[in-house]
């Protein structure tokens, strides 16, 4: 199926009657075209979740709503959304999204009516849970990890002993997530699979990245820990090495459909004598004695297993590095006054070839700051951004390259104490504690006459 259906400019039309410009925005994100979402509207979207007038909720049961579909096209490009929002949107649409009881319950999707429906509906289901993990991480430690600050003084690097064995283990969940994508090369075959890999793949960079900086902290702490933490330490490094092999294996199929092997980064292992040294240490702490190590040889392991580790810690701020340049590049390219691109800002390039998503965006200048929440660190979290609002809105949402833009009128508020979730798919219910995280919605923009 090539270009929009019928349904897709019916739903459109009927958004531009009622004046929802968001609504019609994501209905144009989700057709039943297959391909990626198209830039333009993703892009707006980005803008809409910087508006302190768009109610972030509306937006979030929209795009929860499109999953209610039985296209597999229209369910995947759902998600594909909400990820690229996650990503390059304002914090406060995934502390939202994290707040909630219940996101996406996709476990059962399955579309029996399209060619390729069967073998899509599996990754549709496996993306779900990722993003519901993704979700989680945040409602848990009040950050994306992802987006973390890195190196010698970053949050995994600096963080105490107890904080570290608490959030590793939610670190490893979500990357269990992702790697349970499990993608072979012949099965990325269409836009639409091959935008979400992409989007998958680069959380996987950042994510291990902020992964195993915290292990390499670990690691420089392990000996001089209680008995206790040793042991969780010590199933921990094991788990991240279970981990690092599997990141390998993902690795290899963005190698295969497309990214240049030398922008994948090498994962240097530690040596395997420090898993013996860490084992020793722990028996000794239990009054097990199973071999002698002297203090010089311990250090010496140590010190070994810490320069692998930054040895891939380098590697993956490289890849991050020449994503950046990559970014910068095709700014420069980027015409001023190309369709739905604002004034002050660039913006996320997602189309619907693969690997060819650079983030061209400027986040908001705006500083907030996230309730405290009993979480892994005790205490808020802000989000910076660079660039300041404009308050305004499209006068007309549409294909034309022509854009009007006008005062934002606010119609029809919606949000506050009373507001309840309208969404039309049935959610998982999460168990965990929920946390106020989120800002109070506020009222839905309107296009103008």
């Amino acid at each position: 199926m090539s270009g929009q259906s019928l349904t897709d400019r019916i739903a459109a039309a009927q958004h531009s009657m009622t004046g929802s410009a968001i609504s019609k925005a994501v209905c144009k994100a989700t057709t039943h075209e297959v391909s990626g979402p198209k830039k333009k509207h993703l892009d707006y979207l980005i803008h809409c979740t910087n508006e302190l007038n768009v109610s972030i909720p509306h937006l979030a049961d929209t795009l929860l709503e499109r999953t209610a579909s039985n296209s597999w096209i229209v369910v995947f490009k759902a998600l594909i959304t909400t990820h690229h929002l996650m990503m390059y949107g304002n914090e406060r649409l995934m502390q939202y999204l994290a707040s909630r009881n219940t996101l996406f319950n996709l476990n059962n999707f399955l579309d029996k009516a399209a060619l390729q429906g069967y073998n899509m509906s599996t990754f549709i289901r496996r993306y779900s849970r990722y993003l519901n993990e993704k979700a989680m991480s945040y409602r848990l430690a009040a950050v994306d990890f992802t987006k973390m600050k890195r190196g010698a003084d970053g949050v995994m690097r600096t963080m105490n002993t107890e904080k570290l064995i608490k959030t590793l283990p939610i670190i490893q969940t979500q990357l269990d997530a992702l790697l349970d994508f499990q993608p072979n090369s012949n099965e990325l075959t269409n836009g639409v699979i091959n935008t979400a890999f992409m989007l998958l793949f680069k959380d996987s960079i950042r994510l291990f990245a902020a992964y195993n900086e915290g292990v390499i902290n670990m690691l420089e702490k392990y000996f001089d820990m209680k008995k206790n933490q040793c042991k969780e330490a010590l199933e921990i490094y094991k788990t991240f090495l279970n981990r690092m092999t599997k990141l390998s294996e993902f690795l290899k199929v963005a190698e295969r459909v497309g990214i240049d092997q030398g922008d994948s980064p090498d994962l240097t292992q530690a040596p395997s004598s420090l898993l013996e040294a860490l084992e020793q240490h722990l028996a000794s702490l239990e009054g097990r004695k199973l071999k002698d190590l002297s203090t010089a040889s311990r250090s010496s392991t140590l010190s070994s297993a810490v320069s692998s580790l930054s040895s891939t810690g380098i590697s993956l701020s490289r890849m991050d590095d020449k994503t950046e340049d990559n970014r910068l590049q095709q700014h420069k390219n980027t015409k001023l006054h190309s369709p739905l691109c604002f004034p002050s800002c660039s913006v996320p390039n997602l189309t619907s070839e693969l690997f060819t998503l650079q983030p061209n965006f400027t986040p908001i200048q705006t500083t907030h700051t996230v309730p405290n929440n009993n979480n892994a660190w005790g205490g808020r979290t802000a989000c910076t951004a660079q660039h300041r609002h404009t308050h305004v809105i499209m006068q007309t949402y549409d294909e034309a390259p022509e854009l009007q833009w006008s005062q934002l009128v606010e119609k029809k508020p919606t949000g506050g104490s009373g507001w309840q979730s309208k969404t039309m798919c049935t959610s998982t219910n999460w168990t965990h504690t929920t946390h106020p995280m989120a800002p109070a919605p506020m009222p839905v923009p309107q296009m103008v006459n």
